[in-house]
């Protein structure tokens, strides 16, 4: 497998270090992905850690021209039917997800369980996200899934709080509150690692896919 990273911030330098460790070929990191020559894009499986903007601007681009495409950016799902048609119009595949850490999906897997114990029984859900000051959406895009599970399983829209500190990889709370306890849910990410390395994964996992698939639903399927 050949891969293309589109971005090279922190998580694109953490991507590429990753790579190097597997021993997988990286052909270039890139922020104007629209140049790289459609010859050499379709050998490749771009990595995109970009902007709302700047993948909002490139997607048609991303599903004509690689092999496959792996989605990190978040902040783009107002447009997410738009996007997954233009893949599925190419033949593309996309692996997409508001977060690539297994730690945050096995998070996702324990607040749906824990949602089905407490429905009827007069918990109060909030969510809390914290991450570093060069995030430029909030909430951000777990904390929306967050959201948008206990509104599936809970049957309560649970509010959202964000905050932006220093250089904090990521801090995702869901706790649910009644008269007599509190529960609390916490994944804490050290650093951006365990986002490069999930990445990586669905990169890999993409040589035995078509269409297109949200990262967690092909962890929790194992």
């Amino acid at each position: 497998m050949k891969v293309i990273i589109s971005g090279y911030g922190k998580m694109g330098h953490m991507i590429e270090s990753v790579l190097q460790r597997r021993g997988i070929e990286l052909v270039c990191a890139s922020e104007d992905i629209c140049s790289i020559p459609e010859e050499v894009a379709r050998e490749c499986v771009c990595i995109d850690f970009t902007t709302p903007d700047a993948f909002k601007a490139n997607y048609r681009t991303l599903a004509a021209k690689f092999k496959a495409v792996v989605v990190g950016t978040t902040g783009w799902y107002d447009i997410k039917e738009e996007v997954f048609a233009a893949f599925e119009a190419a033949g593309t595949p996309l692996i997409w997800g508001s977060n690539y850490s297994v730690g945050v999906i096995a998070l996702f897997a324990g607040i749906a369980r824990t949602c089905q114990v407490l429905k009827g029984h007069g918990y109060t859900p909030h969510v809390e996200e914290i991450h570093h000051i060069h995030k430029l959406d909030a909430p951000s895009g777990t904390a929306k899934s967050i959201g948008s599970l206990i509104e599936d399983f809970l049957g309560e829209k649970p509010g959202i709080g964000s905050q932006r500190i220093g250089e904090v990889p990521g801090t995702h709370i869901a706790e649910f509150s009644s008269e007599v306890d509190k529960i609390t849910l916490t994944h804490e990410a050290f650093s951006r690692q365990g986002f490069a390395e999930g990445a990586v994964d669905a990169a890999l996992m993409t040589e035995a896919l078509t269409g297109v698939h949200e990262f967690k639903d092909l962890i929790l399927s194992k």
